[in-house]
């Protein structure tokens, strides 16, 4: 028998299959994990396929060593999917098949938990003891006369309480057995001990799930307003699912929204429910991806990676929040979540279900235009109102002498709300105490080393960091340039709201909830389940906390700085500041009591502002559809991107000049296809020491054969002194 085996080394010149001889004595099946003589070194693989004869003569065949697991690694439909997105977007096998695994499952960093237990035999159970052990080995005649009483005891307990010598010897001599008990590692185990009961759906809940259940094979955009009672909805439709026999994935955007959203669904499902996602330890991860594979779960719960779980027979997958950018991969490899999981609806014959209060504008175009089911829920649950907003002219605080963070209208309304007993939230998608530090004598701003960037200054450690690369810089008392002590902090973040609020409110708690504050295991967790037992007053946080989360006790929003993402040079800037400040204004007026926020801008006129106060995602819509269609975005358009980086800048500008000339002799050919060519240096033209050259094209027609052209050119043009990398449609085109 002969194996094709991929190896897992991430490099094209081995990006194909390698034969191999099968020992008689090894039963293997396609998809597991092999170990097997590569070079001078072993190396792990994947049997890709299984066959009779090598075309390779027989003394050239190496032999596989072992299997590394008892079962499939890689399932059918898994292989499937990776056959999509090398061809969807070229990528090398290996990196597709690392996607399918936990990342610390290779090389064995992570195995099964065992706990050995130790027992006494059948055969000495009721009988004298007197009979097999000598009166004269008391520590003998204690552990025995231990274990008559309590039965089978862990091991290390019987060692550390008894003679670890009496044990070994009544082991040997056969009197004790001793036996292995997998021990599952159960994340967030304290969070579902509740159980719950399906609710009597709203008009709005139950005109939606009817829809959904009557089709088959179908995608939805469920377009519910901020508290509207979707995740009802997913539980019903994946209630139907495992009714039938079938497995569901459910996908949220955040790894902070995961904890909640489980603790939901844990409490509907039982262990029906596994959760996925890089938060969670390495052995967590592998007991509940194994707990999938072989069916002891069936709803994988997790943010983007989860599209991946091994689950078979799909009977509903749903992609929360759908619009967010964490669904699109921008790294090695790059997918787009929502790609994969059509893919992985289409090979189940099940229903996609995409839902979002503020849809992406693609999406919504193609659910007006029949792509997509479009399904609507236009009313919270239980009637209850959308929260008021207010809209504050920043312009007007400063030429009023008010210098602070806040606006006179936002503190009135904070101290309102925190000593009427009330809670509120802050939201500024800014971390760090300062965003830049400049001397106000020559202009001088401190930047990277390695990064084209402004550092930031935190408070808490004195310390100027970088957020691309995360370099480490002593905060400046003078400028280097020019020796001044006069040093600026440029932006406020969210650290010095925190100050701020705490000099509002001596004795409060203000909780903070970043990427700084949530580094550690579970920090998620601890902040939120802070916040929702009212041990705080106000949370401040950055766009994590802008979606998903129901604290009723919130009646207050503040949004400090509602301009940042506006004003971005990025054809979606105006679209993300909508949805931003839509789903944070919907942490507001979730229970009985109403909800207000306070939003603070320079640029108060704005019709992004406009739709958002209303509440009018369709006017926003239909504004911004008509701006698209007139300069040729997406989705009348798909934007390529080709990035070019090297240490070396000559480097990536030869690479990107040759792509380039290439693909303008395609482009001129199709003139009619394209809106736009043309290359360039990236906003940012160094991350990590790495210089960064891009070419950006639209394409309006042809599109496939446009994109598969670019593709091929890249690939041409790949060598060792450049790294190239092609995005559609990027999130971020900085």
């Amino acid at each position: 028998m002969i194996a094709e085996v991929i190896v897992d080394i991430s490099n094209g010149e081995v990006d194909r299959v390698f034969d191999y001889n099968v020992p008689s004595a090894l039963v293997l099946k396609r998809g597991m994990r092999v170990s097997v003589p590569f070079g001078r070194r072993n190396i792990e693989g994947y049997v890709m396929k299984l066959k009779e004869s090598s075309d390779l003569p027989a003394d050239k065949l190496k032999s596989i060593y072992s299997s590394l697991d008892e079962y499939a690694v890689i399932t059918e439909e898994m292989f499937s999917l990776m056959s999509f997105m090398r061809e969807k977007y070229r990528l090398r096998i290996i990196d597709v098949l690392r996607l399918f695994i936990p990342s610390q499952m290779r090389g064995g960093r992570v195995r099964e938990l065992k706990k050995q237990y130790v027992g006494l035999r059948d055969e000495f159970v009721g009988v004298d003891v007197d009979e097999y052990v000598k009166k004269s080995a008391h520590a003998q005649r204690d552990v025995c006369f231990y274990l008559m009483e309590n039965g089978e005891t862990p091991l290390a307990e019987m060692n550390e309480n008894f003679s670890a010598a009496a044990v070994r010897n009544l082991i040997a001599r056969d009197v004790l057995y001793v036996t292995s008990v997998e021990i599952k590692r159960t994340p967030y185990s304290s969070v579902a001990e509740s159980i719950d009961e399906e609710r009597e759906l709203t008009s709005s809940q139950k005109a939606a799930y009817s829809v959904v259940r009557s089709e088959k094979n179908s995608t939805f955009l469920l377009h519910g307003v901020t508290g509207s009672g979707k995740t009802e909805v997913y539980m019903r439709c994946i209630s139907d699912a495992l009714t039938a026999g079938k497995s569901a994935i459910m996908l949220v955007p955040e790894i902070s929204l995961t904890p909640q959203v489980f603790k939901v669904f844990k409490a509907r499902f039982g262990d029906e429910v596994a959760i996925l996602h890089s938060g969670l330890s390495a052995g967590e991860r592998f007991d509940e991806w194994r707990r999938l594979l072989c069916g002891e779960a069936r709803v994988a719960v997790g943010a983007r990676s989860a599209i991946f779980a091994p689950v078979k027979d799909i009977g509903v997958i749903i992609i929360d929040e759908e619009h967010d950018s964490s669904y699109v991969s921008e790294s090695n490899p790059r997918y787009q979540t929502c790609e994969v999981a059509v893919r992985r609806a289409e090979y189940n014959g099940c229903n996609l279900i995409m839902g979002s209060a503020t849809p992406s504008i693609e999406s919504y175009y193609y659910a007006v235009n029949g792509r997509y089911r479009l399904v609507e829920m236009n009313t919270r649950v239980n009637e209850r109102a959308l929260p008021k907003m207010h809209i504050v002219d920043m312009t007007k605080e400063y030429a009023a002498g008010n210098n602070g963070i806040f606006s006179r209208r936002l503190e009135s309304e904070l101290y309102d709300c925190v000593n009427g007993g009330n809670q509120a939230i802050i939201f500024l998608n800014r971390r760090g105490y300062s965003s830049y530090v400049m001397c106000r004598s020559c202009g001088y701003v401190a930047k990277c080393e390695r990064c084209d960037v402004s550092l930031v200054y935190h408070k808490d450690e004195d310390m100027l960091k970088c957020h691309y690369c995360g370099n480490r810089y002593s905060m400046l008392d003078v400028c280097p340039m020019c020796k001044s002590p006069h040093i600026k902090r440029g932006f406020v973040g969210t650290q010095q709201l925190v100050e701020r609020l705490e000099e509002m409110f001596p004795g409060k708690e203000i909780l903070r909830m970043d990427n700084d504050t949530t580094q550690t295991k579970d920090s998620h967790v601890r902040i939120l389940e802070r916040f929702a037992s009212k041990k705080a007053s106000v949370l401040v946080g950055t766009q994590m906390i802008a979606k998903g989360h129901d604290f009723p006790d919130v009646t207050l929003v503040g949004i400090v700085d509602a301009d940042m993402s506006l004003h971005f040079n990025d054809y979606r800037s105006s679209e993300r500041t909508y949805q931003l400040i839509t789903q944070v204004s919907g942490r507001a007026g979730r229970d009985a009591k109403a909800g207000k926020v306070v939003l603070q801008t320079y640029s108060p006129n704005h019709y992004v502002y406009r739709f958002a106060a209303s509440g009018d995602y369709k006017g926003f819509y239909e504004k911004e559809i008509n701006l698209r269609e007139l300069t040729k975005y997406p989705p009348f358009s798909k934007i390529v991107r080709v990035l070019v980086t090297s240490e070396n800048e000559n480097d990536a500008f030869e690479t990107l000049k040759k792509i380039y000339d290439d693909a303008m002799n395609y482009v001129n050919l199709h003139r009619d296809d394209f809106a736009y060519a043309a290359a360039m240096k990236s906003p940012v033209k160094r991350i990590q020491s790495k210089f960064r050259m891009q070419m950006l094209a639209r394409i309006t027609g042809g599109t496939e054969k446009a994109v598969s052209k670019i593709y091929d050119i890249t690939d041409k043009y790949k060598n060792n002194k450049a790294t190239c990398f092609v995005e559609i449609n990027p999130n971020n085109l900085s």
